[in-house]
């Protein structure tokens, strides 16, 4: 079937319709993939790492408190393990981010709110992280979700994005207006 118009002011018409485009650029924060994530959960690592060899290790031998390890609820276990998860609450709690992504320029914000508060922190970093912590699978899946989110990100509906790396999105919109009665 052929598309010509029978009537060619009719034609006419659409030719010299005024057509307007908007363009909307948008620059929002590139997400972090799984490789930067890990690198600065390693950072994160060795800096608890250093509390507690520091810190912790050196206090229970003051103590006369037996610093072996190998059991799961021996004191010093627990004390690493409160440290462990008390760095990551008060530091995202803090600063939105951990030293490790402060290294890496990484930051943690909420899909939900402009600010994260401390049930989703507490969620985040001790449900969410224990959980993953126990099935590494849950940091993995960051490297296959759309938002590049791990199993505590989902489950407290928040993500890591780079700090100073923005992507570009145009969006372009194109609408006829109707003529001018002053130009017909």
């Amino acid at each position: 079937m052929d598309a010509t118009f029978e009537d060619s002011d009719q034609a006419e018409k659409l030719v010299h319709q005024p057509v307007e485009k908007e363009t909307i650029v948008h620059y929002p924060n590139l997400l972090a993939g799984f490789w930067i994530r890990f690198w600065a959960y390693l950072v994160d690592l060795l800096v608890i790492g250093s509390v507690n060899r520091i810190l912790i290790y050196p206090l229970f031998s003051l103590i006369g408190l037996d610093t072996n390890d190998s059991f799961i609820f021996s004191p010093v276990s627990i004390a690493t393990a409160i440290t462990y998860f008390a760095y990551f609450i008060l530091m995202t709690k803090l600063f939105n981010q951990t030293l490790g992504k402060m290294v890496f320029g990484l930051k943690v914000v909420s899909l939900k709110d402009e600010n994260i508060n401390w049930v989703t922190i507490i969620f985040r970093e001790l449900i969410g992280r224990y959980i993953s912590k126990m099935i590494w699978i849950g940091f993995l899946i960051s490297a296959f979700t759309p938002k590049k989110q791990a199993l505590h990100d989902i489950f407290a509906e928040t993500i890591v994005i780079h700090e100073k790396i923005f992507s570009k999105k145009v969006n372009e919109k194109t609408f006829a207006t109707s003529p001018n009665p002053t130009e017909i």
